[in-house]
């Protein structure tokens, strides 16, 4: 058994920028900015500031979950020398709805291709690194890799392998 004594799961605050652009076809566009650890207890779509260019806005609460199956993930996440965490949400009325963050880049990935408006990678701030290290540690197993290799007696009933002029039985 294992003898990690931290929770699995955290709750964070999400911080997105909100910036004027010139574009044909968009007027704002939105990016993750910040990820807040402990949360705090602001509504969501809470302006927190506004320079007439950039605008930062609170897009609520979401949790970071751990799973012992995504810790290759999270361990090349942090060998990479910067470790960062994957935000994606979604707009309703052009207000943050539907907030996610990962700290696995496969799932991170998988969110441009999910249909989120807003998806991107932030830098991990350091208590958040400190605790997925510390869960990493905890259950990582290293699994070898395996690579499969195909029985000859199958590719001869197959009719694979032969020369050319021969026939099969």
């Amino acid at each position: 058994m294992s003898t990690f004594d931290q929770e699995i799961t955290r709750t964070v605050g999400v911080v997105l920028s909100r910036r004027v652009i010139q574009h044909a076809w968009a007027d704002v566009v939105w990016s993750p900015d910040n990820v807040l650890f402990p949360a705090p207890d602001t509504p969501a779509g809470t302006k927190i500031s506004d320079d007439g260019e950039r605008a930062l806005i609170y897009a609520g609460t979401t949790t970071i979950e751990l799973f012992a199956s995504d810790t290759t993930n999270y361990r090349d996440n942090m060998l990479e020398g910067s470790a960062r965490l994957w935000v994606a949400a979604r707009l309703e009325n052009d207000v943050p709805s539907f907030v996610r963050v990962t700290a696995d880049p496969t799932e991170g990935e998988a969110w441009f291709a999910a249909g989120f408006e807003i998806v991107g990678a932030i830098p991990m701030p350091a208590d958040i690194a400190s605790w997925i290290a510390a869960f990493t540690d905890a259950f990582h197993v290293e699994r070898e890799f395996l690579k499969r290799q195909r029985d000859r007696s199958e590719r001869k009933e197959r009719g694979f392998g032969g020369k050319p002029g021969d026939r099969r039985p």
